[in-house]
Order: C-alpha cells, then sequence, then structure tokens
C-alpha cells in the first residue's frame, strides 16, 4: 500500500520520540493512503511552524509483514462505538500512556472537534449514536499509526529522485518508439504522449506503473490511441 505523510519537512528518518500523545490511536507515526489529506496535514503544521513549506512524504507500506512476524495489529473498518472508545480511551490525559499494547493501529480519523462531543456524551447529554454522527468527517478518511519501533519496518521510503528518474527513462524509451513506429516527428509524439491517460497514471506515484517495464506502458498507450481513434472515425 502506498501510504503518506504531512509535514513540512521530509521525512527521512522516522523518530517515534518526536511523535505527541493524546492522538486518536496514541503515540505514534502517522500516514494515511489518501493523499490529499496528508497534503492538508501537511498545510496544517506548515502554517503552525510558519515555515511555509507543506511537504508529503511518501512510503509503501508492507501490510504482509507484520502479520507475519505476528504483530499486533488493531484495525477499524469503520465508525462504530468500538471506534469512538478507543479514541477516548488514547485521549484521556488522566491515565498512563501508551493506552494499549498494539503495534500498529488502522481506521478512519475522528472530528477535530471531538474534546467537547465526548465531554457532552460523558455527561449523558448525548447519545452515542450521536456522537458517532458528530465526530465523523462526511467523507472517506483513513489513519494508520505504527505505534512501537517494530512496525516501522514494515514501512520504507519512497525515493522521489528514483521515480522521477524512472518515469523520464520511460518517458523517453516511449517517445523514441513513437518516432519510429508512427513516423511522426518528435513535437508531435510530446504532444500526445503528455496529454494521454497513460502518462497520467505513469506519473501518479501510487500506480506504482513507474516501477513496471517501459514497453508495458507503450503497449498500454497504443491501446488508448487505438480506441481514442475508434471513438472518432
Amino acid at each position: 500500500m502506498q501510504v503518506f505523510h504531512g509535514s513540512d519537512v521530509r521525512i527521512e528518518k522516522i523518530d517515534l520520540a518526536k511523535s505527541e500523545f493524546f492522538k486518536d490511536f496514541g503515540r505514534g507515526f502517522y500516514v494515511t493512503n489518501i493523499r490529499r489529506h496528508a497534503y492538508l496535514r501537511a498545510v496544517d503544521v506548515s502554517k503552525k511552524h510558519n515555515s511555509g513549506k507543506p511537504i508529503v512524504t511518501e512510503f509503501k507500506y508492507a501490510e504482509q509483514y507484520p502479520v507475519t512476524v505476528g504483530m499486533n495489529i488493531k484495525k477499524f473498518e469503520n465508525v462504530s462505538k468500538e471506534w469512538v472508545e478507543f479514541i477516548m480511551l488514547n485521549r484521556n490525559r488522566h491515565i498512563s500512556h501508551p493506552a494499549h499494547t498494539f503495534d500498529i493501529v488502522e481506521g478512519p480519523i475522528a472530528n477535530d472537534r471531538m474534546v467537547a462531543q465526548i465531554r457532552m456524551y460523558e455527561q449523558g447529554k448525548i447519545s452515542i449514536e450521536k456522537l458517532i454522527e458528530k465526530l465523523t468527517y462526511r467523507e472517506p478518511t483513513h489513519q494508520i499509526c505504527f505505534c512501537t519501533l517494530a512496525s516501522l519496518y514494515a514501512l520504507e521510503l519512497i525515493d522521489e529522485n528514483e521515480f522521477r528518474s524512472a518515469v523520464d527513462d520511460i518517458t523517453e524509451a516511449i517517445l523514441e518508439a513513437m518516432v519510429v513506429d508512427f513516423k511522426m516527428t518528435v513535437s508531435a509524439t510530446i504532444k500526445i504522449l503528455y496529454s494521454s491517460k497513460s502518462y497520467e497514471i505513469l506519473s501518479d506515484v501510487n500506480t506504482l506503473l513507474w516501477q513496471k517495464p517501459w514497453q508495458e506502458i507503450y503497449n498500454m498507450l497504443k491501446e488508448e490511441l487505438s480506441l481514442a481513434h475508434m471513438a472518432f472515425s
């Protein structure tokens, strides 16, 4: 799984000692599989630190690794009473922390206005159903907390330079092939390739298309162009 961390610096090495307490899933290193959410988080952090430099660091999460080595994992598929109670436990400043023994916790994100809502629930002023409704974002959310040093071995930093270099190499190989196969000028092939859906997918690090042989992307492009030709013929 491709996951993202938003901050005002690129994360080259994860330091759990810098993690804050009293978060949704406890103290740990947080990532999400929704890049936009990571970017918005990066914007918030950069404003807080007055750095003006939102940065999203990308990782590969080897999901099978923690399962294989027997790590203690908790996954909340959706918003639920158990999810709310778990978040309340981790946000409780009156108990010792860490409040749980999981290596990795995954699930939805709670609404930031939750403190007042939880207090109302604890005072019996609103029901658990109403609390869940108020803590739930109106759009899908996702977060994973890596709580222990052992869990961090499931994360691999993606080298941004490696990604860009791979895309450039694939692009160059495809352009050369197009010039030969379609008997077109370089400028014409550039225009077609850069405006194609295939190139858009290649340029998205999340698709991992950049890790595949250039011939595979070229075949995908030719199929796209063939379908486009048929649509307008």
